[in-house]
C-alpha cells in the first residue's frame, strides 16, 4: 500500500501523524481487523485540526523509514502478538526506541498492544503496558461506556454503547504510575470501573521522558468507527500524544456514512462462507 497523504488544513509546519496498518488476512469478513481502512480514517481524521497532517500506511512497516523523522507521533493499528511489527528485527526495535527517546508520541490500537512475552518489559516501557498472552484477557461482549476521567482525551467523548472486542487484564508499569485509565471494560462489569485495574482497556501514559502514549484495545471491526465517540475518543488520544492542544469539545473527527464505507479494504471470501455460497447455490437449483 502507498502512502496516504491528509495535508494539514492550516500551517506550514505540521504535526504528521503516522499511522501505519498490520498485515491483514485476504481470506475474512469485509471490515474485520481493518487495519488498513482504519488508518486510512485516521490520518482523514486527524487531518481536520489545522496544522495536523496524516499519512497511512500499510505492511507493519514503512517502506521509507525517513518518514519516521517527521512525526510527531506513530500510530500503529495490527494485530499484534508475534505478527508485530515493530518486533521484526532488533532494528525495528533500534528504531522505535531513538522515536521515544526523543518524545515522539505511540499509540497503539486493538491488538497492538499485545507482545510476546519477552518482549514485555520494552512494549511497556513504550506505551505503559502490555497484553501478554498466557496472563492478559480477551473477548467479545456488549458494553455501555458513561465514565470518563477528567482528561484532555475525554472531552467531547459521549457515552455509547457497542458490542465490540476487547484485550483486558493489562499487564501495567510498576505502580503504574504515569498510566491514567480513561475505559473499562470486562463481562462481568461491562462498561463500569467497578472491575478496577483489570478491565482498563484504554489509557494513556506519561512516560518518564516527557514523550506520551495512548492505547484503545477495542475496534475489532470497522464498524466501530460509526460510533462518534470512539472516534472522539482516539482522534483525542493521537492527536494528544503529538502534543497537539485538544478543544474543550474536543478535536474535529466528522465522517459520513459514505465516506465509512469507502474506506473499507476490500477482501476475498473465507473459505468456509465460499462453502456456504456453493451449498445454497446447489439448493437454489435444485
Amino acid at each position: 500500500m502507498s502512502a496516504l497523504n491528509f495535508p494539514p488544513a492550516a500551517g506550514s509546519d505540521p504535526a504528521t501523524i503516522l499511522a501505519i496498518a498490520g498485515r491483514m488476512k485476504v481470506a475474512d469478513r469485509v471490515g474485520h481487523h481493518d487495519y488498513i481502512g482504519g488508518c486510512a480514517l485516521l490520518a482523514a481524521s486527524v487531518a481536520q485540526t489545522a496544522g495536523v497532517r496524516g499519512v497511512a500506511l500499510g505492511d507493519d512497516w514503512p517502506r521509507d523509514e525517513a518518514l519516521f523523522d517527521a512525526a510527531r507521533s506513530v500510530v500503529c493499528y495490527s494485530g499484534g502478538g508475534s505478527k508485530h511489527g515493530f518486533f521484526a528485527s532488533p532494528e525495528r526495535v533500534d528504531r522505535v526506541q531513538r522515536m521515544v527517546d526523543r518524545g515522539v508520541g505511540l499509540v497503539m490500537i486493538h491488538q497492538a498492544v499485545c507482545c510476546p512475552v519477552e518482549r514485555a518489559p520494552v512494549l511497556s516501557s513504550w506505551i505503559g503496558g502490555a497484553h501478554v498472552p498466557g496472563e492478559s484477557a480477551r473477548g467479545h461482549w456488549r458494553t455501555h461506556h458513561r465514565e470518563f476521567p477528567a482528561h484532555p482525551v475525554t472531552r467531547g467523548v459521549q457515552p455509547w454503547k457497542i458490542r465490540d472486542g476487547w484485550l483486558r487484564e493489562i499487564r501495567f508499569v510498576d505502580g503504574m504510575t504515569g498510566v491514567t485509565p480513561l475505559l473499562w471494560s470486562s463481562r462481568t462489569h461491562r462498561g463500569s470501573s467497578d472491575g478496577g485495574v483489570a478491565d482498563v482497556v484504554a489509557w494513556t501514559y506519561e512516560r518518564p521522558d516527557g514523550g506520551r502514549s495512548f492505547c484503545f484495545t477495542g475496534l475489532d471491526a470497522h464498524s466501530g468507527w460509526s460510533v462518534p465517540a470512539v472516534r472522539q475518543l482516539v482522534v483525542n488520544g493521537i492527536l494528544w500524544s503529538a502534543g497537539v492542544p485538544i478543544p474543550a469539545a474536543g478535536a474535529p473527527c466528522a465522517v459520513d456514512d459514505d465516506a465509512l464505507r469507502r474506506y473499507l479494504t476490500p477482501r476475498q471470501p473465507t473459505s468456509r462462507f465460499r462453502t456456504l455460497l456453493r451449498r445454497l447455490g446447489g439448493s437454489m437449483r435444485s
